[in-house]
């Protein structure tokens, strides 16, 4: 089924919608399915335990406190995330290594792009509500994400 935000926007009117603060980074610009969340400032630790674990078209959903000094993801967990089955990432906060992002079958939007990895010291806690860019989002809850936007549902839409 094709489908666009801006028409879930029109059929779905009490839908969150995120403040256009991402940048589209992946090879697959629309993408969608459940969050499940992650926090973490300038560690990717738990990303990248996540991004090995089948993702069963889920979206990891990143809240790294609009750091924009590490990137939170990179080629290899971006590739390791599409092996495993993830849809997509949203990340409030950095990634690495563009081009090779730009090439994978994976939705990737980030507030920017930062060359410089994190410190993995295992910090960070998976399936915690997050809330950034004017959207709260539990584990479980919908993102529907494209070139127009994202929106957070917590039931599917489609």
């Amino acid at each position: 089924m094709t489908w666009t935000t801006p028409d879930l926007c029109d059929q779905f009117p009490d839908v969150q919608v995120a403040e256009p603060v991402f940048r589209g980074f992946g090879g697959q610009a629309r993408f969608c399915g459940p969050a499940v969340t992650v926090k973490c400032l300038n560690d990717n630790s738990r990303v990248r335990e996540l991004a090995a674990t089948p993702g069963e078209g889920r979206v990891i959903v990143v809240d790294g406190g609009r750091s924009l000094r590490r990137a939170l993801l990179g080629d290899m967990i971006a590739a390791n995330a599409v092996k495993h089955g993830w849809a997509g990432f949203l990340i409030f906060g950095c990634v690495r290594d563009v081009e090779v992002l730009a090439t994978l079958p994976l939705g990737v939007l980030a507030l920017a792009a930062h060359p410089m990895k994190t410190e993995k010291r295992g910090l960070g806690e998976v399936d915690a509500p997050v809330a950034f860019a004017g959207m709260s989002i539990v584990p479980g809850d919908w993102i529907y994400a494209d070139a127009n936007g994202v929106i957070v549902a917590n039931t599917p839409l489609l």
